[in-house]
């Protein structure tokens, strides 16, 4: 905890996806709030599409200065859970972790996610979703940013498979 006039970060629980409606209600209240977010990849209705989401669902961060601020009224915000805490005082967290954080956006704000799978060539894989459902295959390599090779075994011989990289898993 600061006491002497300096902000320090603090992390924030949510209400059940209330992440904006908690971040909207705490910058009204006068605090900086940082939800850091990234672009989810979703499937419905036979379409894929990718939509921001939050990186830590339910948890935010929101900088406030102790001798200056009232804090306590964190705790009664619309969307907002509780301000985590240890013990009576809120928990203070390093501001490298947002320095880090905040790094690895990209020019829109979204948290860039590492989607190189980490397989090895020849590592069995299976295919989670589409036409090659539930198949086993051997990982070939890497393909194009977001898409793998794979191998297949179709009508009795080896069949090499682009696919995109979140739709494998370990076998």
């Amino acid at each position: 905890m600061s006491g002497n006039g300096e902000s320090a970060w603090y992390v924030v629980q949510t209400q059940v996806n209330a992440e904006a409606k908690a971040a909207r209600n705490l910058v009204r209240q006068g605090f900086e709030v940082y939800l850091p977010r990234y672009l989810k990849r979703r499937s419905h209705a036979r379409k894929i599409e990718k939509v921001a989401a939050p990186l830590f669902p339910r948890y935010m961060f929101v900088r406030v200065d102790m001798a200056t601020q009232r804090w306590r009224s964190i705790q009664s915000t619309f969307g907002v859970s509780c301000l985590v805490s240890n013990g009576a005082d809120p928990a203070a967290v390093a501001g490298e972790v947002l320095h880090h954080l905040r790094a690895r956006e990209d020019e829109n704000g979204f948290i860039r996610m590492d989607q190189r799978p980490s397989f090895a060539p020849g590592q069995q894989v299976r295919v989670l979703t589409g036409a090659f459902a539930d198949i086993v295959g051997l990982f070939d390599g890497l393909g194009d940013r977001e898409r793998v090779a794979i191998l297949l075994d179709l009508l009795g011989q080896k069949v090499r498979v682009s696919i995109d990289a979140d739709l494998i898993a370990a076998a």
